[in-house]
């Protein structure tokens, strides 16, 4: 395979095809780290059994607030989170699923006049097309509160294409939020062309330093990690391949606004207000940023951004401007952070 054609083409064999059931995959790569809530586990008991079948991701890496919101999943497949979507963002809402597999569309769209009348609305729909290039089936500009993806990113050949169209189709404000597995390093040609590897979701895994690069090309310059666990290759086959490459499963958060490429301080505080349902005790923007209700946290500029110019704005309340700067502020993991020292048990 030398082509992005015949890449995607290897792909769709592979999840149209060879793959029957979630039971087919060799490693556990194409799942989602995030746990799925128990909120969302009821309505996951509401879905058709053959869409659940087959869904070849899990978790459910699906961002909170969505009520009344247009949300675009990427590589939808079977539908499962669509239709999980499709209640979270009610009869006021809209969904859209799009994927270039007519296998698994298939399976999706028979089952939506199902879904409608066990919900008592109708809010999906599902379009055959490429991730790459979203206007070929009439997504448009800033049309988009939420863009989402189970790992399905680094199954296209194009990623760079996929992630410039998701920036074109989110509103201002809008959020991209996303669970997919990256490498620490750049992946040899050769593996990146292997079909298991691909179908795997590990050879199409891109290296998270050339990830943000292409992000802050597109002028998204701080993206944010909300969650990260390795992952074990225990096939045997699959790892005499690729073992010498650690691969991380992280559900990612993005925001289309402009920011800057460092945090600066200019002494602002966020306090989450406890409205977002299902999360009435706290927030978690990131993996250092975890807001507890009433409580005050100093926040960079960029964080305060984040939370005041989303659709979380309504749920927060940010004291502060960037009248004053007081230099860089430390907005990074681990226990120097700001957010490590407000959340911190003393010992």
């Amino acid at each position: 395979m030398t082509t992005s054609i015949e890449i995607s083409e290897s792909v769709r064999h592979y999840y149209g095809q060879v793959l029957q059931s979630s039971d087919d995959l060799k490693t556990s790569a194409c799942c989602s780290i995030d746990a799925m809530p128990s909120y969302l586990k009821a309505l996951l008991a509401g879905l058709h059994p053959e869409v659940l079948e087959r869904f070849y991701g899990c978790g459910s890496p699906l961002p909170p607030a969505l009520k009344g919101k247009t949300v675009l999943d990427l590589g939808c497949g079977t539908g499962r989170d669509c239709y999980l979507l499709s209640k979270l963002v009610g009869p006021t809402g809209r969904v859209i699923g799009v994927d270039m597999t007519p296998e698994q569309l298939e399976v999706a769209v028979r089952h939506r006049d199902w879904h409608a009348e066990r919900f008592g609305f109708a809010n999906v729909e599902f379009l055959h097309g490429h991730i790459e290039n979203l206007a070929t089936v009439g997504i448009a500009d800033n049309s988009i509160d939420v863009v989402v993806s189970n790992c399905v990113i680094n199954l296209s050949p194009e990623k760079p294409r996929v992630l410039s169209e998701i920036f074109r189709v989110l509103k201002p404000g809008g959020e991209l939020y996303f669970s997919d597995v990256f490498a620490d390093r750049r992946i040899p040609v050769e593996l990146r062309q292997d079909p298991v590897l691909l179908g795997e979701c590990l050879g199409g895994a891109l290296y998270w330093e050339d990830f943000r690069r292409i992000l802050q090309d597109l002028g998204c310059p701080d993206v944010r990690k909300v969650k990260q666990n390795p992952i074990s290759i225990d096939d045997p086959e699959v790892f005499a391949k690729i073992g010498m490459v650690q691969f991380d499963s992280v559900t990612v958060r993005a925001f289309k606004m402009p920011l800057e490429d460092r945090c600066e301080d200019f002494g602002q505080v966020a306090v989450y207000l406890g409205t977002i349902d299902q999360q009435p005790h706290s927030f978690d923007l990131d993996d250092h940023h975890h807001f507890e209700t009433g409580r005050p946290l100093r926040v960079c500029g960029n964080t305060a951004d984040m939370l005041a110019c989303s659709r979380y704005g309504d749920h927060f309340h940010v004291l502060g401007d960037k009248s004053r700067h007081f230099g860089l502020f430390d907005c990074s993991p681990g226990p120097g952070s700001e957010s490590a020292k407000a959340d911190s048990a003393c010992c």
